[in-house]
């Protein structure tokens, strides 16, 4: 894909401001979850320390490739505008410029980071270790595909939108957007199966707890694989516009924020209905906020 004038522009433009947005919620959600995941108010669980470390590389990751879009888009537009051919001439030039390399870097190490997070809650809501055979088959191939792409764009006279590199970029996020969209699947259908369960063994209520659509929405990170595919799709086609479908890594923020709080999915909600409470003032059973913090401290 080469830039095509004003529609690419305005694409690049517009992909910078949305997230720049999305970055600003990102950070929000990332204080909020390191302020409860080191809270001395509860005790904490081992995988704790993983969900801070976690947490802490993806913000860094995001921090980069946000900083590098933010200064090209500067040097495109500001410091260069007068550049003989105007910014298009100037994309076609730059693009492969050092920095746009740490950037392309970051997203990609970024994305299986978050591909392996969705390998291991998959994990956590199946049965089976057989359920994540074929996923993490899928996410190594991500990894030799991601590692080509990246040694590709750098290579001089390459980069990422054209060439070789991008015929690599679109095997790479075609088996990336298809692993996302088959985990989104088994997660859906798992969490609906189970929540049908649990509403016909407990009632509604412990159900909603976990088993909300917006909890199938976040522990599944739907947008993220819709924006996955959107962005495939344009980019398989060479429309510019493509570059304005910003991952969305804010609901992978969210889905540990969850996690933090005690509301994710994980290996022991099977026995946490054990814990309910019946609550004699109103005739209702229901899982209290002390339960939940009892539960992220164990």
């Amino acid at each position: 894909m080469s830039s095509n004038g004003p529609v690419f522009q305005n694409s690049v433009y517009v992909g910078i401001n949305l997230q720049d947005i999305l970055y600003g919620v990102e950070l929000v959600l990332y204080f909020k979850t390191m302020h409860v995941l080191l809270s001395s108010k509860v005790r904490h669980k081992k995988s704790d320390k993983f969900y801070v470390l976690f947490s802490s590389v993806m913000l860094l990751m995001i921090t980069v490739w946000l900083s590098t879009q933010a200064i090209f888009g500067e040097e495109m537009w500001i410091v260069n505008a007068n550049f003989s051919g105007g910014p298009d001439a100037y994309w076609a030039r730059n693009v492969s410029a050092w920095y746009m390399d740490m950037g392309t870097t970051a997203i990609i190490i970024l994305q299986l980071m978050t591909d392996g997070l969705m390998i291991y809650r998959c994990r956590m809501i199946s049965d089976s270790y057989r359920v994540i055979v074929v996923p993490v088959i899928l996410w190594l191939g991500t990894l030799v595909l991601g590692i080509l792409v990246l040694v590709m764009s750098s290579s001089p006279g390459e980069d990422f939108f054209s060439g070789i590199a991008a015929q690599l970029g679109i095997a790479y996020y075609s088996l990336s957007v298809g692993l996302t969209a088959m985990l989104t699947w088994v997660i859906c259908y798992r969490m609906v199966t189970h929540g049908r369960e649990a509403k016909k063994q407990l009632g509604a209520e412990y159900a909603s707890v976990y088993f909300s659509l917006l909890s199938i929405i976040i522990e599944s990170v739907l947008p993220y694989t819709l924006s996955g595919i959107a962005f495939l799709v344009s980019f398989g086609m060479g429309s510019g516009t493509s570059i304005t479908f910003a991952c969305v890594y804010i609901l992978m923020m969210m889905l540990i924020l969850r996690v933090a709080y005690g509301q994710a999915w994980d290996e022991t909600a099977k026995e946490r209905p054990s814990t309910l409470k019946f609550n004699t003032a109103t005739g209702t059973s229901g899982w209290t906020e002390s339960n939940c913090l009892e539960e992220n401290g164990a």
